[in-house]
């Protein structure tokens, strides 16, 4: 985006102009096209390109450093300023870019072919797509460019203004409406480029209704009439049922960007991911849980003393803390897993995009609101299920849950409604270990887990950041949108400005 800026300012185009009409030729376009080239790129090209690399960002280091370590997953160690609540910028670039990529598809690419069995369910699966992306950059910043965003070469807006993140909402579950209503298995198929589902539309159509799902879910303390009638639509129509429907993107054997986002954390020798957060291992272990050894790694000082100790870092410390800690003390990710260079050569680990257990605890919570249908007596059901689907995805690969961990966890027994809900939250958190941005989205919504901030003030007065701030180059390439979008927030561009549909009181 910023070069695109850069190059439409006036003294930039005006060389621009000169240089380009200096440089024409009679079939200049023919003359400089080799004839065995290709002139377009296949759409299922850049299809595939976005779902990997526009999911795959979720595993990655910025995601994980940074709001891993927010939502504490991690305790991020050379990347200090922001783990420790000190202004930073997201992935604002590589997600326009990701729109952008889309965008191609429908504004060139199979333009005009929109009511043909040729590219009518191409561009549906394509939208749904970009309708993932819009909702990541969303949630991340609040109000964005979008209307006015990602409209084709032919209509190239460079200085587009910010919508506001109501009318974004409510504009992506119209268009996955009409995404969902154009899916046709009789159509033309992207095939092996679909990642997801190598073009298994039934498959799509339960995606997209569960993309609906979380749209309509995510709204629920901001706009509660949309989102239980979004809600509602979604679970009257078929959703993911099994993790044999989970979206994923296979992962490659080889060491290649294809890797597991986790594991090229490690492999790619970053020192940013290795000690995990006090918080989550806690929760692990004061659980019992069965995944805790996939996960985390016994402290270097209790391995040498013989009795096993898992131990989480604290987060945000202060400069005096961090002096006195001693790694030794602490543990790092399992390399018996996602961790680990032969395990995941010989028995590779997808990453995930939308899994059943998602489902179930979107389920048994608006089961617990009595939405779709749905009564507050089944919302255990569906949260024990969800547990179980959770377990099972590799690497856990759990099907025989200790009945310590079932006895403990899996009761409703006794709870008020809001407790319930923290118990799905809860799992959720475990869930999303490897997705931070879902982690921190369902976070922010509902306050669950109950997360304490460390001690460091950073640059939100020792506050969980609520949101992540504009990169500095919309402030001065498209100033005037820019501020008129930080006039609409509470705080201004800042850590502590919440997003829209982040309305509960927590």
């Amino acid at each position: 985006m910023k070069n695109i800026y850069k190059l439409f300012q006036p003294k930039f185009f005006l060389v621009f102009l000169i240089t380009f009409a200096l440089s024409c030729t009679n079939g200049f376009e023919e003359l400089n096209t080799p004839p065995t080239s290709s002139t377009k790129i296949d759409a299922g090209i850049l299809l595939a390109k976005v779902q990997r690399d526009g999911n795959f960002i979720q595993g990655g280091q910025t995601a994980n450093c940074t709001l891993g370590s927010w939502i504490q997953y991690w305790n991020s160690s050379t990347n200090l300023p922001t783990s420790r609540y000190v202004f930073a910028h997201g992935d604002w670039s590589a997600y326009y870019g990701y729109v952008r990529n889309l965008a191609q598809i429908r504004t060139d690419l199979l333009k005009g072919q929109e009511g043909t069995p040729e590219g009518r369910t191409k561009l549906a699966i394509a939208r749904i797509v970009e309708i993932d992306m819009w909702q990541y950059i969303t949630d991340m910043f609040g109000d964005i460019p979008f209307s006015e965003s990602a409209l084709g070469e032919d209509n190239l807006i460079t200085q587009p203004k910010y919508d506001t993140q109501e009318s974004i909402y409510k504009q992506l579950i119209q268009d996955l409406n009409a995404a969902i209503n154009n899916l046709n298995a009789s159509d033309a198929s992207y095939g092996a480029y679909d990642l997801y589902y190598g073009g298994n539309v039934e498959k799509w159509k339960k995606y997209a209704n569960s993309v609906k799902l979380q749209l309509g879910m995510r709204l629920k303390y901001a706009s509660p009439e949309l989102a239980k009638t979004t809600v509602t639509e979604a679970l009257s129509q078929p959703l993911i049922a099994s993790n044999s429907d989970n979206a994923l993107i296979l992962t490659n054997t080889d060491y290649t960007s294809s890797y597991n986002p986790l594991l090229g954390q490690f492999v790619g020798g970053s020192s940013d991911l290795r000690y995990l957060a006090e918080a989550f291992v806690s929760r692990l272990v004061n659980t019992n849980d069965p995944r805790l050894t996939k996960i985390v790694a016994p402290t270097a000082n209790s391995v040498k003393a013989g009795t096993l100790e898992y131990k989480g870092k604290p987060v945000a410390q202060t400069d005096d803390q961090m002096v006195g800690i001693i790694n030794d003390n602490y543990s790092t990710a399992a390399t018996t897993t996602y961790f680990n260079l032969s395990y995941n050569q010989s028995k590779p680990i997808p990453h995930y995009v939308y899994t059943y257990a998602e489902i179930c605890f979107y389920k048994a919570e608006a089961a617990l609101d009595g939405w779709g249908g749905l009564t507050s007596d089944q919302a255990e059901g569906f949260y024990q299920e969800g547990i179980k689907a959770a377990m099972a995805l590799k690497p856990f690969e759990i099907t025989s849950i200790p009945q310590s961990y079932i006895d403990s966890e899996f009761s409703f027994n006794g709870l008020t409604s809001e407790q319930k809900l923290e118990k799905i939250m809860t799992q959720k958190w475990i869930l999303f270990f490897g997705r931070s941005y879902s982690a921190y989205a369902e976070w922010r919504r509902t306050g669950y887990p109950k997360l304490v901030p460390g001690p460091n003030k950073g640059s939100t007065n020792g506050q969980i950041p609520c949101r992540v701030g504009y990169p500095s180059e919309e402030s001065i390439l498209n100033e005037p949108n820019y501020l008129e979008a930080v006039s609409r927030m509470s705080n201004g561009d800042s850590y502590i400005s919440k997003v829209w549909w982040d309305k509960k009181a927590k």
